[in-house]
């Protein structure tokens, strides 16, 4: 799903986002609901940031809520790997800052880009004015769980944060 985003470009600064586990859906600028053959999962865009809540499962369960924003005060800095136990499931957590050159940066957003909205379950935000800024998240069913990939670009500072997630 492709959505044009008519809003002001926020978080604009990679060094800005935190993570933080448990938070309830906050205010999404485009949503998509995803079922993977039973398990339910709310990909949600938030500014230059991302939430993605997994349940809860039929039958009982704790939901999974990750989320990579600015939240002044609920988030930890982004870190390079995390892995923990949320209920029945093992999350892991992975970040990735890269600084790219401008030719670098323009195509490695334009293969994004391609790579999101041509996946089956895929979400991309773009924000207009603002050549290369853009949310993406894409997200595939392994085993009982999910992994899913995001991607946040920071066009003024040619910077991508990158993140994979797992929750099994």
């Amino acid at each position: 799903m492709h959505a044009t985003l008519t809003t002001t470009y926020t978080d604009t600064r990679a060094d800005a986002l935190g993570w933080c586990l448990g938070l309830p859906p906050l205010p999404a600028l485009a949503a998509r609901d995803v079922d993977l053959g039973g398990l339910k999962l709310d990909l949600r865009l938030l500014g230059a940031s991302h939430q993605v809540l997994i349940g809860p499962e039929p039958g009982g369960g704790e939901p999974v809520s990750e989320t990579v924003a600015c939240v002044p005060g609920a988030a930890t800095p982004l870190p390079a790997r995390a892995a923990t136990r949320l209920g029945r499931w093992e999350y892991e957590f992975t970040a990735l800052t890269q600084q790219l050159g401008d030719g670098a940066f323009a195509a490695r957003v334009r293969e994004i880009v391609a790579l999101a909205t041509g996946h089956r379950y895929g979400l991309i935000g773009e924000y207009p004015g603002l050549p290369y800024a853009v949310t993406a998240m894409v997200v595939e069913r392994c085993g009982a769980g999910a992994v899913w990939s995001t991607w946040h670009t920071y066009p003024q500072e040619c910077r991508i944060v990158s993140t994979r997630s797992r929750a099994m």
